[in-house]
């Protein structure tokens, strides 16, 4: 059964925020991304290695800067504390899976080595779908 979405959120902050990796390299780790689970969606604004927003009921047009979007199996799949074989990172989901990356990714590899953590906290909260 899924969590709510303001939970996870509270939850997700929480981690990222007290993530020693994240804090000791994201001082420059600044860009809003959505993450598109199929029936929920959520945009992540970080400025300087924290969270500083979660919109957890984005519009049509809220601006983020790139988006991971996938089907809610799929994200199921990211947020399982030892994810199956393709489901353990972006590339894999990207290469084999349904995940597609869109939007400005220059701002994704840019702040690629926190993201991945930031992404890598999904085994710990789970996924609200």
């Amino acid at each position: 059964m899924a969590m709510d979405v303001k939970s996870w959120a509270t939850k997700f902050k929480n981690l990222t925020d007290n993530d020693e990796t994240i804090q000791c390299m994201g001082k420059y780790y600044t860009c809003t991304f959505m993450f598109d689970m199929g029936e929920q969606k959520v945009i992540v604004e970080m400025h300087d290695g924290k969270v500083k927003n979660i919109n957890t009921d984005p519009a049509p047009l809220d601006p983020y800067d790139f988006a991971l979007r996938a089907s809610s199996q799929t994200w199921r799949e990211f947020g399982q504390p030892v994810p199956k074989p393709m489901f353990h990172g972006i590339w894999a989901a990207s290469f084999r899976r349904d995940l597609k990356l869109e939007g400005n990714l220059l701002s994704m590899m840019q702040n690629l080595r926190n993201f991945t953590v930031q992404f890598e906290l999904l085994r710990k909260c789970g996924v609200p779908v």
